[in-house]
């Protein structure tokens, strides 16, 4: 299992931060490796809501299948992975400054297949390849919430 944790400093309130992030759709415009978001229950919002994520890494191409598990508006967004990699992942927004700005953090606790490497390729691949990536997403995040 890969343990992948980023976090970033947004000057925006939660509240705000949770605007963009709230829409799950969304979440390619600012998720460098996710290439589309498909629906697979009628709901798009709250705990319950499964949806398909096409993503792309390098020549590394996959559906991660993933079911919202924890929905706290302004607060908490957890997954879980059940397709080809599996395992849970949250976004947790944090007020700083008085709640002026936000401190958003992403955790993921992933296990990749055996043909993806298995557990080197869980380490290989969450710490040098994905951490990367989505430290990158969030600053994404950031210039799409302060902009």
């Amino acid at each position: 299992m890969s343990r992948i944790a980023v976090s970033i400093e947004i000057n925006a309130t939660p509240e705000r931060v949770w605007e963009v992030v709230e829409p799950v759709e969304n979440h390619i415009d600012w998720m460098h490796d996710a290439v589309a978001i498909h629906f697979q229950t009628e709901q798009t919002r709250g705990v319950g809501t499964s949806f398909l994520c096409d993503t792309k890494v390098g020549p590394i191409k996959l559906v991660d299948r993933m079911e919202i598990t924890q929905w706290e508006p302004g607060a908490a967004m957890g997954v879980r992975h059940t397709g080809i990699v599996t395992g849970t992942g949250l976004f947790t927004l944090t007020p700083i400054d008085l709640g002026r700005r936000t401190r958003f953090a992403w955790d993921e606790d992933l296990i990749f297949p055996w043909w993806l490497g298995g557990q080197l390729g869980s380490f290989i691949g969450g710490k040098l390849v994905m951490k990367p990536i989505w430290r990158r997403n969030l600053r994404g995040l950031k210039r799409l919430v302060e902009g």
